[in-house]
This record gives C-alpha cells, sequence and structure tokens, in this order.
C-alpha cells in the first residue's frame, strides 16, 4: 500500500541541536497518528516539515495529497466575517461553492455571519477547522489544536474532530501533550524522546476502544505515561498492542 505520508531519513538541526536524524515515519491513509513528546523534542517541527513550512536537512517526505493544516492559534482574519474566512481559503469556484457546507459540517451555520472576536475560543478554532477543510484535503495536520481550550471545550472538540475525520476519510496527524487525547483520537500513537528524537514508543489503540474514553484508564494510559516519564507510570510492565523502539 502507498502511504499517505512517508518521512525517510530525516534531518534536522536547530543550530547546535540535533533535533532528527535518520527518523522515519510512515502513515497510511485514513489513518489517525498521534504525536506525543515532550517540550522541544521536534513534534511540531516533524508537522511542518511534512507540510513543507520547514525544510529538512536531509532525507526527504513524501505526501501522497492535499494538505490541511490546523495550527495551536485559530488564526482568523479579524476584519472578515466567519463565512468570509473560509471562503478566503478557497482557490476555485467549486471550493467556494463548499463553503456553506463545511461550515455546516464543523456545527457552525448559525453563526457565518459573526466576526471572530464574536466567537468563543471554541467556535474559532472550528471555524480554523472549516478553513482548512473547504479545499477538501485528504491529509489533517493538526498542530495542539486544543491546547488553548478549556477541559469541557475539547471533550466537545475532540468529539467533533474524530466525527469530521471518520466523514471525510482523511488522514490525521495530530500533535497533542494530552495523553487522553490521543488515545481517544488515534489510531496509532508515537512517543518521540531523545537528542535526535526518536520513536521511543509505538502503540495501536486496540480497535474496540478507538473514539472511545475506555482507553482513558487502562494499560494503554499506563504505558503512554510510562514512555513519558510520568510519576508512578515510570514501574509500568510492557504489555501487549505495543511496540517499544530499539
Amino acid at each position: 500500500m502507498t502511504h499517505a505520508v512517508a518521512v525517510e531519513k530525516l534531518g534536522k538541526r536547530f543550530g547546535e541541536k540535533p533535533l532528527f536524524e535518520e527518523f522515519d515515519l510512515a502513515v497510511d491513509r485514513g489513518e489517525t497518528v498521534a504525536i506525543l513528546g515532550a517540550s522541544g523534542c521536534g513534534k511540531s517541527t516533524l508537522l511542518r516539515c511534512i507540510a513543507g513550512l520547514v525544510r529538512p536537512d536531509a532525507g526527504r517526505v513524501n505526501v501522497d495529497g492535499e494538505i490541511g493544516l490546523v495550527f495551536q492559534e485559530p488564526r482568523l482574519m479579524p476584519w472578515l466575517t466567519l463565512e468570509k474566512n473560509v471562503a478566503f481559503a478557497a482557490r476555485s469556484g467549486v471550493e467556494r461553492a463548499r463553503v456553506v457546507e463545511t461550515i455546516r459540517l464543523v456545527g457552525l451555520e448559525h453563526a457565518a455571519h459573526l466576526l471572530p472576536k464574536e466567537l468563543s475560543g471554541g467556535m474559532a478554532q472550528r471555524a480554523a477547522l472549516a478553513r482548512s477543510l473547504v479545499r477538501s484535503p485528504k491529509i489533517l495536520l493538526l498542530d495542539e489544536p486544543l491546547s488553548a481550550l478549556d477541559a469541557l471545550l475539547r471533550l466537545e472538540l475532540q468529539g467533533a474532530i474524530a466525527q469530521i475525520v471518520r466523514d471525510t476519510s482523511a488522514t490525521a496527524l495530530l500533535v497533542t501533550h494530552d495523553v487522553d487525547e490521543a488515545l481517544y483520537l488515534a489510531d496509532r500513537i508515537v512517543v518521540l524522546d531523545g537528542s535526535p528524537a526518536r520513536a521511543a514508543l509505538e502503540l495501536t489503540v486496540p480497535a474496540a476502544k478507538r473514539r472511545s474514553r475506555r482507553a482513558d484508564v487502562t494499560a494503554e494510559r499506563i504505558e503512554l505515561l510510562a514512555a513519558l516519564g510520568v510519576g508512578e507510570a515510570r514501574a509500568a510492565p510492557a504489555r501487549s498492542g505495543l511496540r517499544l523502539a530499539t
């Protein structure tokens, strides 16, 4: 099968700091992969290399399909209504005709006429998602899109993202610091560690637990916390369904 995203032998340095060296990552079509790791380990840089916003020093990145990128901040233009913000991203008549449908997809049809200053944080982030979706991207790159929201809004938008990815059959890469968010949204989770960064652990979320809160308090969560070096989880034994990188 041809991968939707293939990162091969990636190398990237910032000054004297090596972020990546011969790093590999493959994401299948329709798969959602979450990237976890400590601050500064290279999660966002990896996403930006895939998006073409940062040039690798070595290796290559192959992407099979249109990319939609959603940042931590909505980055809406304050002088445009929600609908015009979404329409601004459209490049053709076909895409412009999709604006109303896309706004409906993220549940904001009632707010299409509002300016960004009139939107709540959750609504603004939904608008940013709609702006990316109007081009019908095959690949969604989500760079901590919910980290600035409160807990209840995070849960609400996690459900919305899961539904949108399912409805659009998109491939998704999610950078997050939230273990439970990764377990809820992802089919597979990659934990980055070290300098240069490596995949210290890969976890495939069991099919029966995907898009379910049942994964939040199970062995999968314990293993992720252990890989991230959090508290007593360090002592947790390895369990089936996990692959520790060597």
